[in-house]
């Protein structure tokens, strides 16, 4: 078989796995899980016909999947796949572009341009904000926080990119006790440390409490707040008007990390939990949670012109004058691949009122699920549904603990378990497109009957 009579083959195994996914167990069986065995083997001595690999891998690998891009995952805050991301990752991975520079890539620089403005437009940011496609929040996070930490220091009189941290002025950090770890993490490698920050109570739903907000001196350094939108287990949002004003007084910079909650800016209902967060001087994102495009796809925002470039450009003899926005020069990867194609793709599909109806089906989904189990005598709902994130606990976290290990090896459905008030607790997460309000009654229909199996 020749190379595309394989990729027909193999595309034509991705297509029936796209329209049977919404029927899998949303887990893989055990005996899926140990033909993965099948795959090892020493590494072999010689080539072979690529159809025999793209044959073992689909038949075996796709067996043992995990239905993420199915209408019946409510783990980890994971979008499904949109069909306008699949078919653009598909035709992005055939054209294999390199989107560091222009000259590299023309259709990814005029797509970053494009999705930049469009971005920009349907969350409502400042006209001068720059975006950064990086792999996840994770490093969207830490891209933000680098920028921020080189932006304050430049203000103090510090040139952290040649100079180093070594003797720097101390940056203050600030987060409330709920950050998620992913912030603490990469605090941690832009080198301001995960337990040097000053950690600020949160409230019942895991929002800080800016009436607790220390009096910090700028004499004393630089400052640095970091906020949230969207709390992990309960969906809250920080009070950002509040935040902006306090690190505002004190010449800091506020820093949101928004991996799901940022993408309540596109839907208008939900004026009232975003107050103020447009105000941050930087914001991270996923773009495959609840934009749902592929993996990976993290967006970094900074609406400071010129701190991405500070902190990211680089400078050799070979590289051509700049032409346009240069991706290798505002990210921390030089070589990247172009993810604002997918990005672009859904944008251009769904529309500003599209991408609102996917956040609104979410949130709707989830307060349907939550008000059926919440009339139930022996469940809990432990958080204000104000998004797309339930939080719920059955009896107690022992039985709890029954229950999702009775859900994982039903495998109708799959949700995780969480620690919340010191006790095991089940956090179901509606992030995919396909998630409907009809999906999260027959959800909860699917734990009530396990529940009462345990009986």
């Amino acid at each position: 078989m020749d190379e595309l009579s394989a990729l027909r083959d193999a595309a034509e195994r991705a297509l029936a796995y796209a329209e049977t996914v919404d029927d899998r167990r949303v887990f893989p069986d055990p005996a899926a899980i140990e033909e993965l065995n099948a795959l090892a083997g020493p590494l072999p001595d010689g080539p072979s016909d690529p159809a025999t690999t793209l044959e073992l891998l689909g038949v075996v690998g796709g067996a043992a999947t995990v239905a993420t891009t199915g209408p019946n995952y409510y783990g980890f805050v994971t979008g499904a796949t949109h069909p306008a991301a699949l078919g653009a990752a598909i035709l992005a991975a055939s054209w294999d572009q390199n989107a560091a520079l222009p000259i590299m890539s023309p259709v990814a620089a005029a797509v970053y341009d494009v999705s930049r403005d469009w971005l920009i437009d349907l969350l409502g940011l400042s006209p001068q904000t720059e975006i950064a496609y990086v792999t996840g929040a994770t490093v969207a996070n830490a891209t933000c926080l680098a920028a921020a930490r080189d932006a304050l220091l430049a203000d103090a009189g510090w040139d952290a990119p040649t100079q180093g941290l070594f003797d720097a002025p101390a940056i203050q950090v600030v987060t409330g006790d709920q950050a998620h770890s992913t912030v603490r993490k990469s605090l941690g490698f832009v080198g301001l440390g995960s337990e040097r920050i000053v950690s600020v109570p949160s409230d019942d739903q895991g929002r800080l409490r800016a009436d607790l907000l220390p009096d910090l001196d700028p004499a004393d350094g630089p400052i640095l707040l970091c906020a949230q939108a969207g709390e992990v287990n309960t969906g809250a949002f920080d009070p950002f008007d509040r935040l902006a004003d306090w690190t505002e007084r004190r010449g800091g910079w506020l820093h949101v990390d928004g991996a799901f909650g940022l993408w309540a800016l596109a839907d208008p209902g939900r004026a009232d939990l975003v107050r103020g967060l447009t105000r941050a001087d930087s914001l991270a994102t996923d773009g495959h949670k609840w934009l749902n495009v592929t993996y990976d796809c993290g967006i970094a925002f900074v609406q400071r012109p010129g701190a991405l470039r500070r902190t990211f450009a680089s400078v050799a003899g070979y590289l051509p004058p700049a032409t346009g926005f240069e991706a290798m020069h505002h990210t921390p990867q030089s070589s990247q691949r172009a993810r604002q194609v997918e990005v672009w793709a859904v944008l251009r599909t769904l529309g500003r009122s599209g991408v609102a109806d996917l956040v609104r089906q979410s949130c709707d989904a989830a307060r349907t699920l939550a008000e059926r189990l919440a009339d139930l005598d022996d469940f809990a709902v432990l958080n204000e549904v104000v998004l797309n994130q339930v939080l719920v606990r059955y009896r107690n976290g022992a039985a709890t603990e029954r229950l999702l290990a009775a859900v994982h090896d039903d495998g109708r459905i799959w949700c995780g378990p969480t620690q919340w008030q010191g006790e095991t607790a089940m956090r179901i997460s509606v992030s995919s497109w396909k998630t409907t309000v009809d999906d999260a009654r027959r959800a909860a229909d699917v734990i009530v009957e396990l529940a009462d199996s345990l009986d």
